[in-house]
């Protein structure tokens, strides 16, 4: 195994990757470090999941299940890029790509009905959504924005759009029959083994067995009311028409793949009630499933004139919709993976709560955010910027985190325990001793899940954060809600350990509302603090503070320290990743920043040289800080238009600087001898690497694929430089 793995995903920053993994693996192995991969992109999971319909050649390891096993070792040093968490349309679209490209894979079924579709079915649904994060993270989650990343940002601030009181933007949210209000908890006292049945007066169906729990585990169960949904998407778009504002949906449909691209589909038949009530069987003989998003349903009534027609006609008579790509016609009902709330109410509230209409002009916005758990989050944010206008980030303090994430914890609503709710009855959550832990009446389409906690991750969480307070001597909240049935068992795990370890002082505890609020007021008089949340509000919260300070979540420094000794060093958001593709292939530009990757490197560096006394690596690791700082000081990053410096010019940059520190420090006189050649090449030909680098851009080019690229293609796009490539070899 490898010193360093360095992991292989996909998008934007796989395509940097081509580009800047040479360099690492040049220079890492001056130190004699290795730095190897692993793939865990959507292509390599869809391959390693059907050796049986694939060629001896064609087959791919399982890299997930072994970086899994790796994880839970102290010998873990993985530096884990953003991988695709796959929708059903992305998910079927890597299927074809592959299948194109001579892989016999079967097709993703739709509606299985044999036991062989049912099989296939079941593989596809285990790469759905957050299937990498759950394996991987064996710890919790320490994210915070870099000093140098922050001290930049300071100095250069972004622009903000401006916020006025009047402004019509708010959150629209359940009041009640939603996942918040149905919650019910219970932290377990012994060892157990349980079992999910739904119960009618036709007896019992088992949704789920053979699920076991250790004691201290805290179990929770709730649901969402489809009635009561219906009814609260109906309202809101009635109140979006009257208000005047855009109707926004913002889901995690990636990440929560079994409940919401199924809220999302209830929004998309809401929005197009008039065309499903009149064309109903028509629809259905098509195959639309409303899950699939409004994009799926043009496709698929291409040639059915009179349904387009109605669907236009609705539209029109509807409030004009939020859009993703205004230009491209891309509406926020298009595709559920569009609708990344963590993304896109950060983008909308960076910009002054205003969104893109179907007209290409920016409004105000109906935030409709259907359960109520973290919708407070954005509304108090929402309310406090219409109080006091945006965000300085030139004075503005940050908001770390301390995320509960380690052993699937509160892994948003645990996808093996979510169910779409076939008929009416009880469901309960049954123990082996026969106790009902939980249960629920619900009808026909609710939407039912469980989520777990372990002890071990939460007092792990626990005494993370005591550490992080230590270490920053900043304002310390946990995020938790004491009248909401899963924060009252957490605030019974925290409460006692941090009365043994003397520090209760030190921590205060608020509602998300009120933390938000809180949060805000402290960053405003440029002080710091230090979110403590489950595992939803990490990912919310680590792109929300990090896009109003920073300008973007690409650049914190994420460390996941995990809880047998080793060590994940994860690289940013990759939410934009998409568009950064398409634009690569259209001009030949990559606007990808890897500035995540240059702080993540940095850190590994020095975690190797902590776990196995390799001095050299520490050296190398120090100098990855000067470079990243050389890279910010000298305005280094990625621009956004075709013909100006991009991905591949700040890895030049990043090599030099990194390069030229390890030549001038005097720690090691072995590797200042070794890269002092480096460093002068790199400089004396300064010009004629950003010459061919440059000259690389403006036309389009051929990757081999999208999810399935082709690795020699993908170097020579990635790697113009004929005398960089010669350098670093």
């Amino acid at each position: 195994m490898s010193d360093i793995i360095y992991t292989k995903v996909d998008e934007a920053p796989e395509l940097a990757s081509a580009s800047f993994l040479p360099i690492i693996q040049k220079f890492a192995a001056a130190a004699g470090v290795s730095v190897g991969t692993k793939d865990i992109s959507l292509a390599g999971r869809i391959l390693a999941a059907f050796p049986e319909h694939l060629k001896e050649a064609q087959r791919h390891s399982d890299d997930l299940a072994e970086l899994g096993r790796l994880v839970k070792t102290a010998e873990a040093n993985i530096i884990k890029l953003p991988n695709i968490s796959a929708s059903v349309p992305q998910l079927t679209a890597a299927i074809k790509e592959l299948q194109s490209q001579g892989f016999a894979l079967p097709d993703y079924p739709e509606t299985p009905e044999t036991d062989a579709e049912k099989a296939v079915r079941a593989k596809y649904d285990t790469l759905k959504g957050s299937a990498v994060n759950p394996v991987l993270r064996e710890g919790n989650s320490d994210r915070r924005a870099a000093k140098a990343v922050k001290s930049f940002a300071q100095k250069n601030p972004h622009r903000m759009g401006d916020w006025s009181a009047d402004s019509k933007t708010h959150v629209s949210t359940m009041s009640g029959g939603d996942f918040f209000s149905n919650e019910v908890s219970a932290t377990l006292d012994k060892d157990t083994t349980a079992k999910i049945v739904l119960v009618n007066d036709a007896g019992e169906t088992v949704l789920k067995d053979g699920l076991s729990y250790p004691a201290g585990t805290v179990v929770d169960a709730t649901f969402m009311s489809a009635s009561a949904l219906r009814s609260f998407l109906a309202d809101q778009i009635e109140k979006t028409k009257a208000e005047g504002t855009l109707f926004s949906l913002h889901l995690k449909a990636t990440m929560m793949k079994v409940s919401d691209p199924i809220i999302f589909g209830h929004a998309v038949k809401a929005f197009l009630a008039p065309v499903f009530d009149k064309h109903a069987k028509a629809l259905a003989d098509l195959g639309v499933n409303p899950n699939s998003g409004l994009g799926d349903i043009l496709a698929r009534v291409k040639d059915s004139p009179e349904i387009q027609a109605d669907i236009e006609a609705c539209i029109a008579a509807r409030p004009p919709m939020y859009m993703v790509d205004s230009d491209k016609g891309i509406t926020n009902l298009h595709v559920s993976s569009d609708v990344i709330i963590d993304a896109s109410m950060p983008a909308l509230i960076r910009a002054g709560g205003k969104g893109w209409g179907p007209d290409g002009k920016e409004s105000d916005a109906n935030c409709v955010i259907p359960d109520n758990s973290y919708a407070p989050v954005y509304d108090e944010t929402i309310k406090f910027f219409k109080e006091n206008g945006k965000l300085n980030p030139a004075t503005a303090g940050t908001v770390q985190n301390v995320g509960l994430m380690a052993q699937k914890a509160e892994e948003y609503g645990s996808h093996p325990t979510t169910f779409e709710i076939p008929h009416a009855g009880t469901v309960r959550m049954i123990l082996d001793d026969g106790t009902v832990l939980h249960e629920h009446q619900v009808e026909a389409g609710d939407i039912w899940r469980s989520a777990s906690a372990r002890k071990a991750p939460i007092e792990d969480w626990v005494n993370l954060a005591i550490d992080r307070q230590k270490a920053e001597g900043c304002r310390a909240i946990f995020w938790l809600d004491a009248a909401r049935a899963h924060d009252a068992e957490l605030i019974a795990y925290v409460e006692p350990i941090l009365k043994a370890k003397g520090v209760a002082d030190k921590f205060e505890i608020m509602a998300p509302r009120e933390a938000t609020r809180a949060s805000f007021e402290t960053i405003t008089k440029g002080e710091n603090t230090i979110a403590i949340t489950g595992n939803v509000l990490r990912d919310y919260l680590t792109d929300l503070f990090p896009i109003l300070e920073l300008a973007t979540s690409a650049k914190m420094l994420s460390i996941v320290k995990l809880m047998n000794g080793g060590g994940l060093f994860e690289t940013g958001a990759g939410g934009s990743a998409p568009k950064h593709v398409q634009q690569l292939v259209e001009e030949n530009h990559l606007r990808w920043d890897s500035l995540g990757e240059f702080c993540a490197l940095g850190e590994s560096l020095t975690f190797l040289a902590d776990s196995k006394g390799n001095e050299k690596a520490r050296v190398l690791g120090e100098a990855v800080v000067d470079a990243t700082q050389g890279i910010l000081d000298n305005g280094r990053s990625p621009s956004r238009k075709v013909g100006e410096p991009d991905n591949r010019d700040s890895h030049y940059w990043f090599a030099r600087y990194w390069a030229e520190a390890l030549a001038a420090q005097t720690t090691d006189t072995d590797l200042a001898t070794h890269f002092a050649p480096i460093a002068e090449a790199l400089a004396s030909n300064e010009e004629k690497i950003l010459s061919e680098l440059v000259s690389a851009q403006g036309h389009s080019v051929d990757l081999g694929g999208y999810y399935h690229t082709d690795a020699k293609k993908t170097a020579a796009v990635m790697r113009p430089s004929a005398t960089l490539n010669a350098i670093i070899g």
